[in-house]
């Protein structure tokens, strides 16, 4: 078991709390991005650099992603494509991604998208403050103890 992180769009408060998790629980937290992402360390903290490239990050967590893993990520298409593979997921807000939800989720995202491609969106200016950090800080916790049960062999 592992969290795997989509580290590039995630805010460091997340980040934070995904490194408290990790290191309260002993499960290993892999950061991934095209780029250093400053404050990944500890035990248990990998930060792993891909190559440059549109996709890269979210194909390496994919590839190791499997069914008892937690990846934290805000992209709806990497969370569709790893829900599909029975993987959890959670946003950096608090929502998880489940099967039931995913999928209109991403043709929300579509339709937000193309209108923004239309210039009819504005900026949304989304903060990211205590409020954010308590749902995911939830969501995170419950899921990550779920999956410590599930994976935890009974005596």
């Amino acid at each position: 078991m592992k969290i795997l992180v989509d580290a590039d769009s995630c805010p460091r408060l997340a980040r934070e709390a995904v490194l408290r998790g990790a290191l309260r629980t002993s499960v290993p937290a892999i950061f991934v991005a095209n780029r250093p992402i400053p404050g990944i360390h500890g035990d248990g903290a990998v930060m792993e650099i891909c190559p440059p490239g549109e996709g890269a990050a979210d194909d390496r967590i994919v590839e190791n992603a499997h069914s008892g893993d937690l990846v934290v990520t805000r992209d709806v298409p990497l969370a569709l494509r790893l829900v599909e593979q029975s993987v959890r997921v959670v946003d950096d807000r608090g929502r998880v991604y489940t099967t039931e939800n995913v999928r209109e989720l991403k043709s929300a995202r579509d339709f937000m998208f193309g209108l923004a491609e239309q210039g009819l969106r504005g900026n949304r200016g989304r903060t990211y403050g205590k409020r954010e950090l308590k749902a995911f800080a939830d969501s995170f916790d419950r899921l990550l103890t779920a999956l410590i049960r599930e994976n935890t062999p009974a005596p």
